[in-house]
């Protein structure tokens, strides 16, 4: 076909279904007389099986074009947008882009989810996995077996080809939060803490954790919006916990009198636990720990999560009901109809439970200070290595960081 302008073009007529049609080769020369020939010989195979040619080549464009649209990446950000739009705390969801778009996205981002085959996958968790990030690499494969099956509920993938490299990694090496799980030891811990002469937050910070037994992440962030001195209750909302759900904690009267002197402290910032430089800004996320590495408890020693394990390993020993100590920790209980019966019927249980883990540490406490009366700072450890030195003072010392 010549038109007046002057391009040239290939149309083949045929007929389909009772109707006539007309199906388009593209332009000559960049078309030449042979392919035109090949593809006209194409599409007459389609209409001897019974296929439209020129409805299966509009199909095959629009294929094309969606498989162009429908990347890993432009997936993967809408499942990010997804989860933040269900309340996904903000650490979650920096540290699921850093996994889909920095790990995946140079290997995945630009192809067409639907293209996207097992060996790809494979390839770029193994090579995480020889850099020694076994953890890392498990967590990603399922991260990206989440983006697909996001795909294929929205019909732009068939299948989550990592169901077929299950088992494919090497287990990761569990290690465990260092913690201080020894009643001697801990008391000597709570001794320091409470002669720690730094940062006066800061010490209220690790003595609260140390009554509570939150996550330090929960301690941090806790606002006096959250408190209920009168009730005796820290009613933490469920934006800040790990398992998305709100945890209330029964308040000691210990716990208490630490959150009455950090008052006064700050008596007009909305955060409980401020930090150094502004009372807008919470402990820096390594502050407690820093803290811990300068009254000299290495990370192999303990950590500001490691109160979790010392209340759940003592409180243990001591016989008080598992389930209790589960509930007072805020695990996650499966069973959702077992989990609304727990938080009711476990609370004047986690009362009394929380006040005796107070008590307990006031003991423990009070028998290291009988056995250490007398002693030198560097001896008084009782159990614990000698190497811990007396901690400086404000004044005296370095200071603390500004992130603290």
């Amino acid at each position: 076909l010549v038109k007046p302008s002057g391009s040239r073009l290939w149309n083949q007529a045929y007929r389909f279904g009772g109707k006539q049609k007309k199906l388009s080769h593209g332009a000559y020369p960049s078309v030449s007389l042979a392919t035109a020939r090949l593809l006209r010989d194409e599409a007459r195979k389609l209409l001897a099986s019974g296929v439209d040619p020129g409805a299966n080549k509009k199909a095959a464009k629009l294929t094309a074009v969606i498989s162009v649209n429908n990347t890993f990446g432009r997936i993967a950000e809408e499942y990010l947008q997804r989860i933040e739009d269900e309340g996904a705390a903000e650490s979650t969801v920096k540290k699921n882009r850093w996994m889909l778009v920095d790990l995946a996205g140079p290997d995945l981002g630009t192809r067409p989810i639907a293209d996207i085959t097992p060996a790809e996958i494979l390839v770029l968790l193994q090579r995480i996995e020889r850099s020694g990030r076994r953890e890392t690499a498990r967590r990603l494969r399922s991260l990206v077996g989440t983006v697909f099956r996001l795909g294929v509920s929205t019909l732009r993938a068939e299948n989550d080809p990592t169901h077929l490299l299950r088992g494919a990694l090497k287990a990761p090496k569990v290690q465990h939060r260092a913690a201080i799980t020894d009643e001697k030891q801990l008391g000597a811990l709570l001794a320091i803490i409470d002669a720690y002469d730094g940062w006066p937050t800061l010490r209220s910070a690790l003595q609260f954790t140390a009554l509570t037994f939150a996550r330090p992440g929960e301690v941090r962030g806790s606002t006096w919006a959250e408190i209920d001195l009168e009730g005796a209750i820290w009613r933490i909302d469920g934006a800040r916990t790990k398992v998305r759900r709100p945890h209330d904690v029964p308040l000691s009267r210990q716990a208490l009198d630490v959150l009455r002197d950090v008052k006064e402290i700050a008596p007009k910032s909305l955060l409980v636990f401020p930090s150094i430089r502004s009372n807008a800004r919470p402990l820096s996320e390594n502050a407690m720990n820093a803290a811990l590495r300068r009254m000299g408890f290495t990370q192999d020693e303990m950590t500001a999560h490691g109160f979790r394990a010392a209340a759940s390993s003592i409180l243990n020993e001591r016989g008080f009901r598992p389930d209790v100590i589960e509930a007072a920790l805020g695990h996650q209980e499966q069973n959702e109809i077992r989990r609304a019966y727990n938080r009711a019927s476990y609370w004047s249980e986690r009362i009394e439970l929380m006040q005796a883990w107070a008590d307990c540490l006031d003991q423990l406490k009070r028998t290291h200070d009988e056995k250490t009366s007398g002693v030198g700072w560097m001896d008084q450890r009782s159990g614990l290595s000698g190497r811990h030195r007396p901690l400086p003072s404000v004044a005296t010392s370095r200071g603390l960081r500004p992130s603290d």
